[in-house]
Parts: C-alpha cells; sequence; structure tokens
C-alpha cells in the first residue's frame, strides 16, 4: 500500500478548539470507531483492530492548545444535520480517524520516519481477554470477506460511502485530503453500493463487543514458565563464568552452562542415531523412527555439530519456532538423524528425538541468521509422518517425503476437476519446490501434496509449520483419505478457511458433509459441512460449521470452536445455523444439524420456532440474535455449536 502523503496534503486550514473537537469525538465516538475499524487492515485479527480502532478515535484530538473555537471550515459540506457544517468539529476528527487508520496500513520501513498511525497504541489495553464484534449473518460475512480483497484507499471510500452516506465528489475531497494519491482509483475500487446498509450491522461495530479468554492453560504454563526459568537463571547464573570446552566451534550456540556427562552425549555428533535404508519395509513401527538418514551432508560432523549445540543453546541470534504445545529444550539423549544437506540457499539439518522434530538451517555462507524449529510429533504414524518442510523460499515449498512415498504429485484444491501433476523426487526424496497455499486474505488457488506409497495416497498441505497437515473427508470415527470426486468438491469449498488454523500445531483436518436443507421459497438447496482440525497436543482442537448456499462458490462460516469434541470421534454431532435472506427479501433462521438430531428449535430475537428431524428454517428480522438447540435420539438436549 501506497503511505499518505502527509507531507503535502495538509488538514483543512483552521482547526477546532480542544472543547469542540471533544465534543464531536464524544458525541459520535461510536460512529468514528466503526469507521476506523473498518477501515484498518483485515490482517490484523478482530481483536486488534477493535483496540487499534478505539485508539486511534482517542488519539484524534488536535495538537497544542491553540485552535479557533469558531467555524471548522475543513471538510466536506454537511450530508446530516448534526454532523457536518460550520458549528461542528466533526469533519475535523473525522479526517484525523481516517487518516490514522489508513496509515496504520502501511508497512514498517527504515528509509523514513514511522507515521503516527503506525506508532504502537497505549490505551486501551485489555490483558487476558479477546474482544470482538458480534458476529452476523452470511451476508455479512460475505461482505467482510470481500473488504478484504479491497485496499486501505478502497476500503475507506467504500465506508465513506455507505457509512457517512457522502456523495462521490465529496469522497473523492475527504481522500484527498487524507493523503491518498489517486482518490478516483479509490472510488472505483470501492465497487457498487449494493451492500451499503449491511455496514451498519453489529458484525462492525466495535463498540458492542463480545469478551472471551485468551488461551488460558498456556498463559498458566507461560507464568510457571517463567517462575520457572527465573529461578533457573539465578541458580545457573554463578556457573557462567565456568571456563569452557567442547569439540570445537558451536557455531551460533549460546557459552555452555556446566559439565554433564549425559547432556555432552547428546550432543556428540558421533553418538546420533542412523536408521538403516531399508528399516522401514520391516519394522513395526511406519512413523519419523524408520525414517533413515539422507542427504549430502549427513557425514559433516562439524555442521551435525553445530546444530546439536545450537539445539541444547540457542544464542540470541538464532531465531527459534516451536509449534503449540511443542517443548524447545535440549535432548534427553542422542537424536536421531533425518537429513543433513544443502537446500536452496541453506543447509538443513532434520532430527528427532522420539518426541519431537527439530530443524536446524544456516546460510551457506555462514553461520548468522541461523534458524530452530520444534515441531511435535509424538504419536505420529504412516498416515501423519509422510514428509516434512524442507525449506520455504519466495512463496514455494520444498519437502522430504517418508522413504516410503513412491510418487508425488501438486493438486489445487480449488478445481477438484483437474489432475494433479506429478512432481519428480530426488533419490533422496525431495520434491521440486511447489508454490505454497495462498497467503492469508488471498483465496484464488490453494495447494495440496498427493502423496502415494504404503498402499495409499496422502494429501497433506502446508499451514506454517514443519509438518504437514493432512487432510481427510468422512464423518466422525470413520475418516478416509481425500480421493474421490465429491470428497474433492467438499475441500473446493473448505479449503480457504484454512487459514484459521494455520500455525496452531494441527495433525489433521477433516471435512465432511452433515446435512442438505431445501431452502424456503424454492431458492434450491443449502449444504451444511463440518471441518475439524485436530492439534498434535490434543488439547486445543478448532472445529468449524459451514453453510453454503446455491450457487455460491466458497462456504460460509456459520459457527467454530476450540476445544470442543463436537464433529469429532468422542462427539460424533454438530449442529449450527446462520440468518439467510431469500430472494425474495425475506430473512430466514436457518439451521440444521447431523443425524442424531430428531428435533430443532429457535428462540430470542423476536423469533420462536421449531421443526421435526435435523433442519429448521423459520423466518425471522434482519440482526436477530437467536438461540438454538436440539434433542437428540436418546432424548438428551444439545447446544448448537459457539
Amino acid at each position: 500500500m501506497t503511505a499518505p502523503d502527509t507531507a503535502t496534503r495538509p488538514l483543512p486550514p483552521l482547526t477546532p478548539g480542544l472543547e469542540q473537537a471533544e465534543a464531536a469525538i464524544v458525541e459520535h465516538y461510536p460512529r468514528l470507531v466503526r469507521l476506523a475499524y473498518l477501515v484498518l487492515p483485515p490482517s490484523l485479527g478482530r481483536n486488534r483492530r477493535v483496540l487499534t480502532a478505539h485508539s486511534l478515535t482517542q488519539r484524534a484530538l488536535p495538537r497544542g492548545r491553540r485552535g479557533s473555537d469558531d467555524a471548522v471550515r475543513g471538510g466536506v459540506p454537511a450530508q446530516r444535520d448534526g454532523l457536518e457544517g460550520p458549528e461542528s468539529g466533526y469533519p475535523y476528527v473525522r479526517l484525523r480517524v481516517l487518516r490514522a487508520a489508513l496509515e496504520a496500513g502501511v508497512p514498517f520501513t527504515f528509509r523514513a520516519l514511522p507515521l503516527r498511525g503506525q506508532l504502537p497504541r497505549v490505551l486501551p489495553q485489555v490483558w487476558g481477554l479477546r474482544l470482538f464484534p458480534r458476529s452476523g449473518g452470511a451476508e455479512e460475512l460475505a461482505l467482510d470477506q470481500w473488504l478484504t480483497t479491497l485496499s486501505g484507499p478502497g476500503r475507506a471510500a467504500c465506508v465513506l460511502r455507505a457509512l457517512e452516506g457522502l456523495a462521490e465528489p465529496d469522497v473523492l475531497r475527504v481522500l484527498a485530503d487524507a493523503g491518498v494519491a489517486n482518490p478516483a482509483g479509490a472510488v472505483a475500487e470501492s465497487g457498487d453500493p449494493v451492500h451499503d446498509a449491511l455496514f451498519a450491522s453489529p458484525e462492525f461495530d466495535p463498540c458492542v463487543l463480545q469478551a472471551r479468554p485468551t488461551d488460558l492453560l498456556r498463559r498458566r504454563r507461560f507464568t510457571r514458565a517463567g517462575i520457572a526459568a527465573a529461578a533457573a537463571l539465578a541458580v545457573c547464573g554463578t556457573l557462567l563464568a565456568l571456563p569452557g570446552g567442547g569439540w570445537g566451534s558451536d557455531g551460533p550456540a549460546a557459552p555452555p552452562y556446566a559439565k554433564n556427562a549425559v547432556a555432552e552425549q547428546a550432543l556428540d555428533p558421533g553418538q546420533l542415531v542412523r536408521v538403516p535404508p531399508t528399516l522401514w519395509r520391516t519394522s513395526s513401527r511406519t512413523d519419523f523412527s524408520a525414517w533413515p538418514a539422507r542427504g549430502d551432508r549427513a557425514d559433516d560432523t562439524a555442521l551435525l555439530r553445530r546444530a546439536l549445540a545450537v539445539w541444547a543453546r540457542p544464542g540470541r541470534s538464532v531465531v527459534v519456532s516451536a509449534t503449540p504445545g511443542t517443548p524447545s529444550g535440549p535432548p534427553m539423549g542422542p537424536p536421531q538423524l533425518l537429513f543433513a544437506g544443502a537446500v536452496d540457499q541453506a543447509v538443513v539439518v532434520l532430527l528427532y528425538d522420539g518426541l519431537r522434530v527439530v530443524r536446524y538451517a544456516e546460510p551457506r555462507g555462514g553461520t548468522a541468521g541461523a534458524a530452530l524449529d520444534f515441531a511435535r510429533t509424538d504419536g505420529a504414524s504412516a498416515d501423519s509422518a509422510t514428509a516434512l518442510v524442507l525449506s520455504r523460499v519466495d512463496g514455494n515449498v520444498r519437502y522430504l517425503a517418508a522413504p516410503w512415498v513412491l510418487g508425488a504429485a501438486l493438486r489445487d484444491l480449488l478445481k477438484p476437476g483437474e489432475s494433479p501433476s506429478p512432481l519428480k523426487l530426488t533419490p533422496d526424496g525431495m520434491t521440486p519446490p511447489v508454490p505454497g497455499p495462498a497467503p492469508t486474505g488471498s483465496c484464488t488457488s490453494w495447494n495440496a501434496l498427493a502423496l502415494t506409497g504404503d498402499g495409499a495416497t496422502r494429501l497433506v498441505t502446508d499451514l506454517g509449520e514443519l509438518t504437514p497437515v493432512r487432510l481427510t473427508s468422512g464423518a466422525p470415527g470413520a475418516e478416509r483419505d481425500v480421493t474421490e470426486a465429491a470428497e474433492l468438491g467438499e475441500w473446493s469449498r473448505t479449503a480457504c478457511l484454512l487459514p484459521s488454523v494455520r500455525s496452531h500445531g494441527v495433525r489433521t483436518v477433516n471435512a465432511w458433509t452433515y446435512a442438505k436443507q431445501p431452502l424456503p421459497e424454492g431458492d434450491g438447496t443449502a449444504t451444511w459441512l463440518c471441518s475439524r482440525a485436530e492439534t498434535w497436543q490434543g488439547t486445543a482442537d478448532r472445529v468449524q460449521a459451514q453453510f453454503l448456499a446455491p450457487g455460491a462458490p466458497l462456504a460460509a462460516q456459520a459457527a467454530k470452536a476450540e476445544g470442543s469434541p463436537a464433529c469429532g470421534p468422542r462427539q460424533p454431532r454438530v449442529l449450527a445455523g446462520v440468518l439467510w435472506k431469500s430472494k425474495g427479501g425475506q430473512w430466514y433462521v436457518l439451521a440444521a444439524g447431523s443425524a442424531q438430531f430428531t428435533s430443532l428449535s429457535a428462540s430470542g430475537g423476536g423469533v420462536n420456532g421449531s421443526a421435526n428431524g435435523n433442519r429448521l428454517a423459520v423466518k425471522a428480522a434482519q440482526g436477530a440474535q437467536v438461540d438454538l438447540s436440539g434433542r437428540l435420539t436418546d432424548g438428551t438436549k444439545a447446544e448448537a455449536l459457539r
């Protein structure tokens, strides 16, 4: 995004006094916060956008104490009584809020001073809570997804037209005052005003919020780990002056703490476990423990010593990452060598200690900028130990396939009818660099890898971690590999929701169609899907229910939950609902449950209805907040997914 030209486009010539500006902010605070929330980049996430929108609005007061208490002559002509005009400070504070929201979306660079909107917020701050607006219906979700495709100026033009009710010449003038380099292009990008009424929905109101806690177990673990680390540092502080030792240069590793025979044995390259190349053919286990040592640097003792030393004592310059729930401590004994070799512009070492796979990477020309990645892999099997990510460069991903993988192909999940493109594996099992999945905010394609071997073809995709995620289809407890046309069709509609579980330590994602629903007024048949992302740690699984309207290319998220057993083997059922508008303009509450539901009911928000079976459709008002529940075959009551 191009930075707003704040140096050459000043604010209106005359600014209001502090009292006048404060009165405008206080009187129109919800409107200003909603404007900032909609213009801020969606990549910030809903919680951060809420807090940033409030912060930018509260920082919209003019600087200094001087200012005319008379008329405000900048801004645009009046559109509504009480908002703009010669006696109002609203145009001035709106312009400051708009400019700050646009600046907040400009990336930091070291070639220029940070803009005011890029500075970190001081207030408000909320610890231990995640705040986000109330969820709307399917149309609000579609509008929110459409807004993510616009640039910052495009969103600003759309909001000024829809929320502020400004005519096009006034929108152009406000955008120019805000420093937008191409106001006409931003107006053209904002599209048609068909959905402008939806901007008033609670979906986009950052003043009417829902509060949920952050990860309580993780916070408790971090607190305990911090206390333990502080105690360990206090005890070990006196040992830092002890003389060093070892086998030679440890590269970017930190200095050793103290002598320990068991630890030194684990760091000896000569003690690394090396599995014979054919062990996987006769081993009772087909996981990472059956992988042989591969790569053109598998005998490079100096490289392996650096990798082991950095694993035990990563220095300050080492970039360390770990998937959620993965301990990042040193190995308890000599680990197993999986791979050591040159990959693209780096040298990579993969190690395995029975609980974790660890990747050490350093540039080919030295050790500056070394990285260390941890991934939890306990309980892996032939289904989940099919590949590891070796490198990511310029949006491309290179994988190391399991020794039992005989063939690989690249498949675009959004094009289920196309045949996958075959890939040639190297003798060491490396794939060529293949395009990774689409980044967050864009979903024109989603690439996955089809790996054939051990009597099956398994579909995996990269979600930003060391271990790719296996994709499956089928009802809970009967999951199967994605090979049939119908299963590929299901994934073509749900793949674009995968970014919501990126970098969460996900092991597998299963998607299945749990209900079909004829729509009211003869508008076709809708499809209800449920996807469940199971994590390696097993305590933070994520569930999503999705609604696919007839003719829609992608499914919309209807409900989601974290840590819920729904849609899984322990609780193979799900119930969800959406607000849906018919072609005739009537709003309905639609709900569908899996086959275990014998009746459904909806209440609240002016809605009161029930239906036998696992599907329900009741007339409702736009924006109605409805509670859903159902009865199971055993007579017990079950709530909707939330």
